[in-house]
């Protein structure tokens, strides 16, 4: 009897502790600056830290300060849900956690093929996982999301999670039923940090470490947490008329909306979220192709050649030594800082975007200096610490290089802007729609073009702040040497620099011709005023009395006009003396 009572209360304690929610410590991958901005200790609970992590996500997501120019077009809806979507009309019934995917294997059935293959589906398959194998860190994770939906009250302390379904995303987590004319959502990042809580929390501390020392940048830009905010907050993109032209930007500034453009729905597979390829549908293209310069890379060479014998179920911490990696991807080096992985993928950044002049000129200040250690010790994982910081010495004067050469074209083009001399700029030079503004060679002439609201020298110039000297530097960063010298880089500034200088040539002549044609016509008609004034009644002319400007007799045209204008006048003087010879005959 007395083991009986025994072996009931340590089966009673271990439940307990099978049930009991992780340590109420906030994850030490949750950046302090995070935690200051939001007002909370680090041993808050993970509905406190939730609570205050979603609602400041969800005020700080709005229509952004160009708000009145621009209105939503249906496809918004599925880009910004927390602002726009609204359930389909005419399904006004309850439907039951069980009858989703019944409904929609009919309906949708790739939706549910890719859920049924999903961890979501299979918790208790990643449950029985032995220890040795490479997917069993995930148990880990699942018991993390089973402590916060405790916490948030949206599971039973004694409960396990079976299962995640169609209901608890896009109804409510642990919902059993649902209107699907009322209570149907489309998931934004606060929906998937409900479970994934911590993976939220440093999606979104990218806004809370990516503070420029010198202010090159707003707070958190530019960042997959501020993307969206990035996007409407853009004049140019908020006085496009053309607004499915503006929803091909929003649809790669969705990162802050949502979770599934890295983790595709509904599968949410986390093999496909590690390889290169997840990156590309954004990361491609004229102004960042950071993909096309990995993947020509040498380590982009290895991961192609070679890439097809790693084992991608390794997590990223034990890609290298799990999984067999031997080259780098865009996730193994932009997700670790100082030898930790988190979902902050901005902590070494340097230059941001686009290379400014402000960050050349304070790139020795301490806060450029650590991220670039912190980069170094990256690199140092395959490299020699020599190696390394010989790299990216050269990077950064390589891009310093970049900078120059924009910054010195660029007082060129404003030059010829501030000098009128930009063709059609006295004419037919209109200024952009609102809220845009005009100016030199601004973003909007990538996409304005009425009248000469854009010229050959903005266009150029625009394409070479915001494209060319972009994908120069990317080059360098992701180590291709042709995406810095021929291919896009170097070579396309130099074109850039050699239409703008050509332009500047031809205009600045043109204008001085037209300058002194002016003058001469000016000229021409005080002459012929004054020729006119000293014509005496007889109709004789007095040679002597004739004076012309010395401005005017300075110009062959002038010479030639006066000429011309004497011989006229001696032959009209002569023309009666002819007549009464002919007569006298």
């Amino acid at each position: 009897m007395r083991n009986h009572l025994l072996g009931s209360l340590l089966a009673m304690l271990v439940a307990m502790l099978l049930v009991a929610p992780a340590s109420a410590k906030i994850w030490d991958s949750v950046p302090d600056e995070q935690l200051k901005a939001l007002e909370i200790d680090r041993d808050a609970s993970p509905k406190a830290f939730y609570e205050a992590l979603s609602a400041r996500y969800k005020a700080e997501l709005t229509k952004g300060k160009f708000a009145k120019w621009w209105e939503p077009i249906p496809m918004d809806q599925y880009l910004a849900p927390t602002l726009f979507y609204s359930p389909p009309p005419g399904l006004d019934i309850e439907v039951s956690r069980s009858q989703c995917a019944d409904c929609h294997q009919a309906v949708t059935h790739g939706w549910v093929k890719s859920w049924e293959k999903s961890v979501h589906a299979n918790l208790d398959e990643i449950r029985g996982l032995p220890d040795g194998d490479v997917r069993a860190y995930k148990k880990d994770i699942i018991a993390e999301v089973e402590s916060n939906l405790h916490s948030l009250d949206l599971l039973a302390a004694d409960q396990t999670l079976k299962n995640v379904s169609c209901i608890d995303c896009h109804m409510g987590v642990g919902q059993e039923t649902g209107n699907h004319a009322k209570d149907l959502r489309m998931p934004d990042r606060s929906v998937c940090g409900t479970c994934h809580l911590r993976q939220f929390a440093e999606a979104e501390s990218e806004r809370d470490t990516l503070v420029w020392p010198q202010e090159q940048w707003a707070p958190g830009h530019p960042s997959h947490t501020v993307d969206y905010m990035a996007n409407v907050e853009t004049a140019t993109w908020a006085a496009l008329q053309q607004r499915e032209v503006a929803a091909s930007c929003t649809m790669c500034h969705t990162n802050q909306t949502k979770c599934d453009n890295c983790h595709t729905r509904h599968e949410f597979s986390v093999v496909e979220a590690r390889k290169p390829q997840a990156c590309a549908t954004c990361h491609n293209g004229v102004d960042h192709n950071e993909y096309e310069n990995y993947m020509t890379s040498k380590h982009g060479t290895v991961y192609q050649t070679l890439g097809h014998e790693w084992d991608w179920n390794a997590r990223l911490a034990d890609a290298f030594e799990a999984g067999g990696q031997t080259a780098p991807t865009c996730q193994t080096c932009h997700f670790e800082y100082n030898g930790e992985f988190t979902h902050n993928v901005v902590r070494k950044v340097r230059w941001g975007f686009l290379p400014f002049q402000n960050i050349v000129d304070n790139l020795d200040d301490p806060w450029f200096e650590s991220r670039k250690v912190a980069w170094q010790s990256t690199c140092s994982q395959c490299h020699s610490p020599r190696f390394a910081k010989t790299y990216l010495d050269m990077m950064d004067s390589g891009i310093k290089e970049g900078t120059a050469l924009v910054e010195s074209t660029r007082k060129v083009v404003q030059k010829l802007y501030d000098d009128e001399l930009l063709v059609g700029q006295k004419t037919n030079r209109p200024v952009p729609p609102e809220p845009e503004i005009a100016e030199a060679g601004g973003f909007s002439s990538l996409f304005f073009a009425q009248g000469n609201g854009t010229t050959l020298v903005d266009r150029t110039f625009a394409e070479m702040w915001e494209q060319h000297v972009a994908q120069y530097m990317k080059g360098l960063q992701h180590v291709n040497p042709g995406g810095w010298t021929y291919s896009a880089g170097w070579s396309d500034l130099i074109k850039d620099q050699t239409i703008i200088n050509e332009q500047d040539t031809v205009l600045r002549a043109r204008a001085a011709l037209e300058e002194r044609v002016a003058k001469l016509e000016g000229a021409t008609q005080q002459s012929a005023a004054k020729v006119s004034s000293l014509a005496p009644a007889s109709g004789s002319i007095q040679l002597a009395s004739l004076t012309l400007d010395a401005d005017y007799t300075s110009g062959s045209l002038a010479l030639l006009g006066g000429g011309l204008l004497f011989g006229g006048l001696m032959s009209v003087r002569r023309a009666p003396k002819r007549k009464e010879e002919e007569e006298t005959a």
